[in-house]
């Protein structure tokens, strides 16, 4: 079992920034792939950013250049960098782990992002 809690959330003006954490905790066995979701209301939640536990990053078309995403092995700690935000970032954030050999997700609780514009 991987638990995860995120933390960083809350309200920022239209071109300010925010940095999301995300804390694993539990049994983590081969390769991972942490990353951040998010989900709008009224949207399905999309894949913002992932990383794996190599280093190689992945991050969709729309946070590309404004997001990074960096993790903390050591620390079982995976970040998110996100600047120049815009209100249609507005949504909550879920920190996801995948276990590869198990081919098994775990979920944070979620943290809520408001971008005014």
């Amino acid at each position: 079992q991987v638990q995860l809690v995120e933390s960083g959330g809350g309200l920022v003006q239209a071109g300010g920034s925010l940095r999301l954490s995300c804390a694993a905790s539990g049994s983590f066995f081969g390769i991972n792939v942490m990353g951040w979701f998010r989900q709008a209301p009224g949207k399905s939640r999309e894949l913002v950013a992932n990383i794996i536990s190599g280093g190689d990053t992945n991050y969709a078309d729309s946070v590309k250049g404004r997001f990074t995403i960096s993790r903390d092995n050591a620390k079982n700690m995976v970040y998110l960098q996100m600047d120049s935000l815009k209100p249609e970032d507005t949504a909550v954030y879920y920190c996801n782990h995948h276990s590869v050999l198990y081919n098994k997700d775990f979920w944070g609780q979620g943290t809520q992002v408001t971008v005014s514009s």
